[in-house]
Protein backbone atom coordinates (compact mmCIF):
# COMPACT_ATOMS: atom_id res chain seq x y z
CA UNK A 1 0.00 0.00 0.00
CA UNK A 2 1.18 3.11 -0.58
CA UNK A 3 1.32 7.12 1.25
CA UNK A 4 -1.82 8.84 0.06
CA UNK A 5 -0.67 11.97 -2.16
CA UNK A 6 -1.51 15.22 -1.32
CA UNK A 7 -5.16 14.89 -2.97
CA UNK A 8 -6.05 12.18 -0.88
CA UNK A 9 -3.75 13.80 2.53
CA UNK A 10 -6.22 14.13 5.53
CA UNK A 11 -5.76 14.94 9.39
CA UNK A 12 -7.42 14.28 12.30
CA UNK A 13 -7.03 16.06 15.14
CA UNK A 14 -9.07 15.46 18.95
CA UNK A 15 -8.53 15.98 22.01
CA UNK A 16 -9.14 12.30 23.94
CA UNK A 17 -11.07 11.99 27.29
CA UNK A 18 -7.43 12.31 29.43
CA UNK A 19 -7.31 15.88 27.94
CA UNK A 20 -4.35 14.97 25.40
CA UNK A 21 -4.25 16.58 21.86
CA UNK A 22 -4.53 13.47 19.30
CA UNK A 23 -2.99 14.14 15.93
CA UNK A 24 -2.74 11.64 13.01
CA UNK A 25 -1.37 13.03 9.78
CA UNK A 26 -1.73 10.65 6.92
CA UNK A 27 0.25 12.21 3.64
CA UNK A 28 2.02 15.47 3.33
CA UNK A 29 1.61 17.91 5.32
CA UNK A 30 -0.11 21.11 4.02
CA UNK A 31 0.35 24.36 4.92
CA UNK A 32 -3.42 24.08 5.92
CA UNK A 33 -2.90 21.05 7.68
CA UNK A 34 -0.10 23.10 9.70
CA UNK A 35 -2.34 25.85 10.19
CA UNK A 36 -5.09 23.83 11.76
CA UNK A 37 -3.01 21.88 14.38
CA UNK A 38 -1.42 24.96 15.57
CA UNK A 39 -4.62 26.58 16.08
CA UNK A 40 -5.35 23.69 18.27
CA UNK A 41 -2.63 23.86 20.48
CA UNK A 42 -3.03 27.68 20.69
CA UNK A 43 -6.50 27.05 21.39
CA UNK A 44 -5.54 24.55 24.61
CA UNK A 45 -2.92 27.17 25.80
CA UNK A 46 -5.59 30.13 25.55
CA UNK A 47 -7.37 27.90 27.88
CA UNK A 48 -4.61 27.81 30.80
CA UNK A 49 -4.82 23.89 30.14
CA UNK A 50 -1.66 21.76 29.79
CA UNK A 51 -0.75 21.31 25.89
CA UNK A 52 -0.16 17.79 25.33
CA UNK A 53 0.04 16.48 21.87
CA UNK A 54 0.10 12.90 21.13
CA UNK A 55 1.28 12.54 17.39
CA UNK A 56 0.49 9.88 15.28
CA UNK A 57 3.54 9.53 12.55
CA UNK A 58 3.01 6.08 11.03
CA UNK A 59 1.50 7.55 7.77
CA UNK A 60 3.07 11.08 7.49
CA UNK A 61 4.66 11.90 4.08
CA UNK A 62 6.28 14.33 3.74
CA UNK A 63 6.59 17.76 5.61
CA UNK A 64 7.53 20.75 3.50
CA UNK A 65 9.86 23.91 4.30
CA UNK A 66 6.45 26.45 3.88
CA UNK A 67 4.49 23.83 6.07
CA UNK A 68 7.46 24.05 8.89
CA UNK A 69 7.45 27.94 8.15
CA UNK A 70 4.11 28.06 9.11
CA UNK A 71 4.22 25.67 12.41
CA UNK A 72 7.21 27.93 13.70
CA UNK A 73 5.32 30.80 12.78
CA UNK A 74 1.43 29.83 14.05
CA UNK A 75 2.97 28.50 17.45
CA UNK A 76 5.15 31.14 18.69
CA UNK A 77 2.55 31.94 21.09
CA UNK A 78 1.64 28.17 22.00
CA UNK A 79 2.73 27.19 25.96
CA UNK A 80 3.80 23.65 24.90
CA UNK A 81 4.09 20.85 27.95
CA UNK A 82 5.17 17.84 26.15
CA UNK A 83 4.96 16.10 22.71
CA UNK A 84 5.17 12.92 22.41
CA UNK A 85 4.89 10.91 19.08
CA UNK A 86 5.00 7.79 17.71
CA UNK A 87 5.42 5.40 14.25
CA UNK A 88 8.04 8.09 13.44
CA UNK A 89 10.65 7.12 10.47
CA UNK A 90 13.95 8.33 11.03
CA UNK A 91 13.24 11.00 8.68
CA UNK A 92 10.58 12.16 10.43
CA UNK A 93 12.40 12.52 13.67
CA UNK A 94 14.83 14.21 12.33
CA UNK A 95 12.75 17.08 10.56
CA UNK A 96 9.98 17.24 13.93
CA UNK A 97 13.07 17.67 16.33
CA UNK A 98 14.63 20.23 14.00
CA UNK A 99 11.12 21.87 14.00
CA UNK A 100 10.29 21.86 17.87
CA UNK A 101 13.83 22.94 18.52
CA UNK A 102 12.96 26.16 16.10
CA UNK A 103 10.06 26.72 18.06
CA UNK A 104 11.52 26.22 21.53
CA UNK A 105 14.19 28.78 20.30
CA UNK A 106 11.51 31.30 19.28
CA UNK A 107 9.42 31.07 21.53
CA UNK A 108 12.17 30.54 24.68
CA UNK A 109 10.47 27.67 25.65
CA UNK A 110 11.96 24.62 27.05
CA UNK A 111 9.19 21.31 26.70
CA UNK A 112 9.92 17.64 26.32
CA UNK A 113 9.63 16.17 22.93
CA UNK A 114 10.13 12.51 23.05
CA UNK A 115 9.78 9.53 20.05
CA UNK A 116 8.05 5.97 20.95
CA UNK A 117 7.46 3.09 18.68
CA UNK A 118 3.97 2.52 20.26
CA UNK A 119 1.20 4.82 20.62
CA UNK A 120 0.60 2.91 24.31
CA UNK A 121 4.17 4.25 25.52
CA UNK A 122 3.51 7.82 24.09
CA UNK A 123 0.15 8.00 26.19
CA UNK A 124 2.36 6.60 29.38
CA UNK A 125 4.82 8.92 28.92
CA UNK A 126 2.63 12.01 28.21
CA UNK A 127 0.38 11.15 30.80
CA UNK A 128 3.09 10.51 33.50
CA UNK A 129 4.28 13.92 32.02
CA UNK A 130 0.84 15.59 33.06
CA UNK A 131 0.77 14.18 36.15
CA UNK A 132 4.16 15.75 37.28
CA UNK A 133 2.88 19.11 35.95
CA UNK A 134 -0.18 19.14 37.86
CA UNK A 135 1.78 18.17 41.04
CA UNK A 136 4.22 20.61 40.94
CA UNK A 137 1.24 23.11 40.41
CA UNK A 138 0.76 25.16 43.56
CA UNK A 139 -3.00 24.45 44.80
CA UNK A 140 -5.97 26.78 44.34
Amino acid sequence: MSDPGPEAARLTLREDPDGLLCTVVEGDLSDDMAREIAAACKGLSDSGREVLVLSDTRRIGTISSSARKVMASEMRAVRFDAIALFGASFAVRVVSTLAAKSVQILTQQSYPVQFFETEGEARAWLLAQRDALRGSRPRA
